[in-house]
């Protein structure tokens, strides 16, 4: 079996992904989030800041510097996935697409795989 990194949470992998794109503050994160799953999932800012936090000590995002012009972006802090944390959005982005093919041919998602 290849070595893996050990499964995210929901919050960590919806982080992740939400960085997948590029670097964003916390804010971002939290809208990308709630817009990707319509409304369903809401980050509050206490689990938002945990994630952060324990994906950073985790080496998987870091802290980037704001290079915002804007007055009102000077305080927010901005992150980015790095190399092992794109490796580790990959890992569990694959893991989830088996989960979902599973319960596709288990007819949960309405087709049953044939024989």
């Amino acid at each position: 079996m290849p070595d893996r990194n050990p499964p995210l949470t929901p919050a960590g992998f919806q982080v992740l992904l939400a960085l997948a794109g590029g670097a964003a503050h916390g804010y971002a994160v939290m809208r990308f989030v709630e817009t990707l799953s319509d409304g369903t999932v809401r980050l509050g800012p206490g689990t938002l800041y945990r994630t952060l936090q324990r994906l950073v000590a985790d080496g998987l995002v870091v802290e980037v510097a704001n290079e915002s012009e804007d007055p009102h972006d000077a305080r927010r802090r901005y992150y980015e996935l790095t190399p092992l944390g794109r490796s580790a959005a990959v890992q569990e982005a694959s893991l989830l697409q088996r989960m979902v093919s599973a319960a596709e041919d288990a007819g949960l998602l309405g087709r049953r795989k044939t024989a």
